[in-house]
């Protein structure tokens, strides 16, 4: 398949070359263009606009950082569906964005794309518009790497069966959650057990410094039992050393914490311990952490790592 991606980040990236090891044909454009270039050596072909990507690619997908992002990405006057050219008809089927926005943007973008596209296809492929599938993922840069994301998919079911086979590339595992904005949706109760836990850790490993004991062994220590988790095993290694490379931005959980929050005043959910998380999320901002890697929950609680225990 020809394949466009938009947005080959720190996710992004390794997808891509799962994309390319299957086989298929990928054009890439990413508005820092050296990052899109950075694939040309592994086969990426690398695109101008996405406009380009609309015109030559059956399926499209966004990695990008939010709603806005993923707005003019694809409707900006040299996005997907922007700028419409009846000499250049769109040849995009499907639309799939694993970007992690909030479910009521997903649903607005999806019917907007839908209402462009339907106008300016290829009427000799039959088709009636762009087919939108919201489809953030789980499993971090490691699972990028590794090729075994979670992806929580919404849209209609044909759609999501027709790019289950592509997503197979670099997912272990897509499950249709319902109608398009469900695989937000799913993704913020992901990010709510993720963001918790991960502040319970720091917690954890703050507790086990001040109190004189090598918070580092807590991996060896906790194994096994009912606090053992891969967020226990990949996080108290990273709050306790330094120097390791970054795996993502701690504003990025801040996002999808008060995307969480916006969501729950919308449906009427009490979310208490959400809300502390925010809070925590709040002040690692005004402390200057927002680019900081995603372990620095344990910095918001001032606990020095390698302290007490060493």
């Amino acid at each position: 398949m020809e394949i466009g991606f938009c947005g080959p980040g720190l996710m992004g990236a390794p997808m891509i070359r799962h994309l390319l090891r299957a086989g298929h044909t990928v054009r890439v454009w990413n508005r820092t263009r050296a990052k899109a270039e950075a694939l040309a050596a592994e086969g990426a072909q690398v695109v101008d606009a996405p406009r380009e990507l609309a015109t030559r690619c059956e399926a499209v997908l966004l990695c990008l950082a939010d709603a806005p992002a993923v707005e003019e990405t694809v409707f900006g006057a040299a996005g997907l569906l922007g700028g419409a050219n009846p000499a250049e008809p769109l040849r995009v089927r499907w639309i799939v964005d694993h970007s992690s926005i909030p479910p009521a943007a997903t649903r607005a973008l999806a019917l907007r794309a839908a209402a462009v596209s339907s106008g300016a296809t290829d009427h000799a492929t039959n088709q009636s518009g762009a087919g939108w599938i919201d489809a953030p993922v789980s499993g971090g840069v490691a699972g990028a790497q590794a090729g075994t994301l979670a992806v929580m998919a919404g849209g209609a079911a044909a759609d999501v069966d027709a790019i289950k086979p592509l997503l197979a590339a670099y997912a272990a595992r897509v499950t249709h959650m319902g109608d398009v904005g469900a695989g937000q949706t799913a993704k913020l109760c992901n990010q709510t057990i993720v963001t918790a836990t991960i502040a319970a850790i720091a917690e954890a490993v703050s507790l086990a410094e001040r109190s004189g004991i090598d918070a580092a062994r807590l991996t060896e220590a906790l194994a096994g039992g009912w606090a053992d988790s891969v967020l226990l095993q990949t996080f108290v290694p990273r709050m306790t050393q330094s120097g390791l490379a970054p795996i993502g931005a701690l504003r990025t959980f801040q996002k999808d914490v008060d995307t969480v929050a916006a969501t729950a005043y919308e449906t009427g959910t009490p979310m208490p311990v959400s809300a502390t998380v925010q809070q925590l999320l709040r002040l690692g901002a005004a402390m200057g952490l927002g680019e900081a890697d995603l372990s620095a929950f344990v910095d918001v609680l001032q606990t020095p790592r390698g302290g007490a225990g060493r």
